[in-house]
């Protein structure tokens, strides 16, 4: 196994942890943190997408990609928080409101 196949699976499982935790938890700081984990799965795989040939060197667009999303991600993650802060203090509830009107 490469390290790039090794990046592949560890984004891959990161990315199912991620979307586990994202449906299962109803705390939005849960959901934010679950949302982050995501990211750093798709990064990983972005990262192992650009070592396409063995010894060969890295396609540095997927590096710019990630880069990139790590600033988007950071920002992200900082709305998110500012929203979740905001539900809170009008809910008085970290926790989403099941809909029951079904």
């Amino acid at each position: 196994m490469t390290a790039a196949q090794l990046y592949a699976l560890t984004g891959a499982a990161l990315f199912v942890v991620g979307l586990h935790a994202l449906i299962l938890y109803t705390h939005l700081l849960r959901k934010v943190l679950a949302l982050n984990v995501m990211g750093s799965g798709v990064f990983l795989v972005l990262v192992a997408t650009a070592y396409r040939t063995p010894g060969g060197p890295p396609d540095p667009v997927p590096h710019a990609m990630v880069l990139t999303g790590i600033v988007v991600a950071v920002s992200a993650t900082a709305l998110a928080l500012v929203i979740a802060g905001r539900i809170q203090a009008t809910t008085r509830s970290p926790r989403l409101a099941d809909d029951e009107r079904a």
